[in-house]
């Protein structure tokens, strides 16, 4: 008897499996750049495709002298929004595509594994599109440090040029905690013997760690094989918020089929409702074709403006070469 996809796919199972298992497969979760919790998903299964985020701006102003007479000067409490922008995605496959898996002792964990991987990696696009969109925003050109355009060795990618990137959040430098790069840049470092491999409690890999920063990997990050010029995200705990949502209209998991096919074939549907905000960087929706943005509208500087102090926001964007020019 032929197993098909409805006979091993349960949605209400099936759809939060996946879920989990993306989360825990995501070395930006894991190592708590990505922050996901509770009132996160909260918002992103919100009514509202854009959801505002209001907060109290720091307390400016000096203090005053205590006087025998006089009136103390009032000072304003003023407060500001910021606003993250839900995500929808979708996916279909035909059961052609995952017919191998069927067969196995536990068809539905080992599709839940594939369907998991796909998404990670779309996150993964839509994380370095966003990254890409806010710092093409004209108010975030104070967290760029960009010596790639100097000559010879000081065009480099340095230890030196790391802490002066680092730098950029001035005392609060050491809320950096991981650093995103392409493979070659950790090829590049590891020769120069600045990286360090070592083992992390409850992870079978060795995790790189560069000037007490984890490495989180990723060939998605911008690397000019031409200019041998390239770009490194420095990131702080909590830098990016993670929701995963839910709409009443919106099926997240369905199984459909073609009954119209000569032999029939199944298909597997994923929906997937999200939000994913740099933290102090509002969503201005300056840019949007459709109900929900692309990758390319999430990479225009013009959808972005900052709306936090530079150094609460803990993200920095370092650009340099990897050869020498002269």
């Amino acid at each position: 008897m032929t197993t098909r996809i409805a006979d091993v796919i349960q949605p209400t199972v099936f759809t939060p499996y996946v879920i989990q298992r993306s989360l825990e497969k995501s070395a930006l979760v894991q190592s708590g750049i990505i922050e996901n919790n509770s009132e996160f998903d909260a918002l992103a299964s919100g009514p509202n495709t854009l959801i505002n985020m209001p907060f109290w701006n720091d307390l400016s102003g000096d203090s005053e002298v205590i006087k025998d007479s006089g009136n103390l000067t009032a000072g304003k409490i003023g407060s500001s929004s910021d606003v993250a922008r839900k995500q929808g995605r979708a996916r279909m496959w035909g059961a052609n595509g995952l017919s191998a898996l069927l067969s196995g002792t536990d068809p539905m964990a080992a599709i839940g594994e594939l369907i998991a991987d796909y998404w990670l990696r779309e996150d993964q696009k839509m994380l370095l599109s966003t990254v890409d969109g806010i710092f093409k925003a004209a108010s975030m050109a104070g967290k760029i440090h960009d010596i790639s355009a100097l000559t010879g060795s000081s065009a480099l990618l340095t230890g030196e040029s790391f802490l002066d990137a680092g730098q950029l959040m001035g005392d609060a430098k050491d809320q950096l905690t991981g650093v995103m790069m392409h493979s070659m840049v950790e090829t590049y470092l590891a020769k120069l013997q600045l990286i360090e491999y070592v083992q992390v409690a409850g992870q079978s890999d060795r995790v790189p760690i560069f000037l007490n920063k984890r490495v989180i990997v990723d060939d998605s990050m911008p690397f000019n094989t031409g200019t041998n010029t390239s770009s490194i995200y420095l990131f702080g705990s909590g830098a990016l918020a993670k929701g995963n949502g839910s709409h009443p209209n919106i099926i997240p998991t369905e199984i459909d089929r073609n009954k119209q096919s000569s032999s029939g074939e199944d298909y597997l549907i994923n929906r997937n409702i999200s939000l994913l905000h740099p933290r102090g960087v509002k969503w201005t929706e300056a840019s949007v074709t459709d109900e929900f943005p692309t990758n390319a509208e999430l990479a225009t500087g013009t959808n972005w403006e900052r709306v936090y102090d530079p150094k609460a926001i803990r993200i920095v964007k370092h650009t340099f070469k990897t050869v020498a020019t002269v």
